[in-house]
C-alpha cells in the first residue's frame, strides 16, 4: 500500500524513533504532522522534512493534556482534511528500583506513556470511524512482554499499551477497517535513557551495553514503515524487534 498523500500524525516526534520515522515516511510521500513539546528541534525536522519534498506542519502538544491532543488532531484534519494514521510514539522510561520510591517518575509515566496515548486514540477514533478506515501504530517495549529490576512501572505501562492495542485490534479492525499495530522495540539507542536518575539502573544499563548492540532508531522506523505499508486485507497486529544477540 502506497503511503504517498496519506495523513501521519508522529508523537514524540522531535527525536530518536519519532524523527527517523517521519525522515522515512517523507521518502514515502507522506504528509506529517510532527508533535512533541520542544518546538526548536520540530521547526528543524520540519524543514528537513519538508527539504526531501515532503508536506509538513509541527504541533508543539503536551499530550497529557486532553484539550491539546483534541487540538492536534482538529488541526491536521483543518489543514489536511482528514487522519489517516496515528503513530503513538511518545514515551518517557525513568527506570528505578521501587524501593527509591521515585513516586513522581511513575505518576508522570503513567500520564505520558498511558493517558497520553489514549487521548490519541479517543481524539482520532472519530474520524477513523467516519471514514471507515484508519491505522494506529502504538509504540510498546519488549518490556510490555517481559519485567526487569527497575522496570516495574515502565513495564507495567508498556504492558497497558500492548494489551490496549490488542483490545483495539478486536474491535475496531472488522467493524471499522481501523488497523492496530504494536510495536515493540528491544533496546534502542535514544534520548529515553536520559530520563533514568537511578545510579544502580545506570550501572545496569552501562554493563548491558557491553553485552550487545543496541538498534539505531532507524531500525525501528522501518518496521514501522513495513505494518503500514501492507495490503489493507493485512493487520500486522505485533512486531518484536530487537538487537540480535538480546535475550528475553
Amino acid at each position: 500500500m502506497s503511503l504517498k498523500n496519506q495523513v501521519v500524525i508522529i508523537t514524540g516526534a522531535s527525536s530518536g524513533i519519532g524523527e527517523a520515522t517521519a525522515i522515512l515516511l517523507a521518502k514515502q510521500g507522506a504528509k506529517l504532522v510532527l508533535v512533541a513539546r520542544r518546538t526548536e528541534r520540530l521547526k528543524e525536522l520540519t524543514n528537513q522534512v519538508t527539504g526531501l519534498g515532503a508536506e509538513a506542519i509541527h504541533l508543539s502538544t503536551d499530550i497529557t493534556q486532553n484539550h491539546e491532543v483534541q487540538k492536534m488532531v482538529s488541526t491536521t484534519i483543518e489543514h489536511f482534511g482528514k487522519v489517516d494514521v496515528l503513530i503513538n510514539n511518545a514515551g518517557i522510561m525513568p527506570l528505578s528500583m521501587v524501593d527509591k520510591i521515585h513516586l513522581d517518575e511513575w505518576v508522570r509515566m503513567v500520564n505520558v506513556n498511558i493517558t497520553g496515548l489514549m487521548y490519541g486514540v479517543a481524539a482520532v477514533l472519530p474520524s477513523m470511524i467516519q471514514q471507515q478506515n484508519g491505522h494506529i501504530v502504538n509504540v510498546s517495549s519488549v518490556a510490555g512482554r517481559k519485567l526487569f529490576p527497575g522496570g516495574a512501572v515502565y513495564c507495567g505501562t508498556k504492558f497497558f499499551v500492548s494489551a490496549f492495542s490488542e483490545g483495539l485490534r478486536m474491535e475496531l479492525s472488522p467493524r471499522h477497517n481501523i488497523r492496530i499495530t504494536c510495536i515493540e522495540p528491544g533496546a534502542v539507542t535514544t534520548e529515553l535513557l536520559n530520563t533514568i536518575t537511578d545510579e544502580d539502573v545506570l550501572n545496569m544499563l552501562a554493563g548491558m551495553k557491553e553485552n550487545f548492540d543496541f538498534l539505531e532508531a532507524e531500525d525501528i522506523a522501518e518496521s514501522i514503515l513495513y505494518a503500514l505499508s501492507q495490503p489493507n486485507r493485512v493487520n500486522i497486529s505485533e512486531l518484536l524487534i530487537t538487537p540480535r544477540t538480546q535475550g528475553i
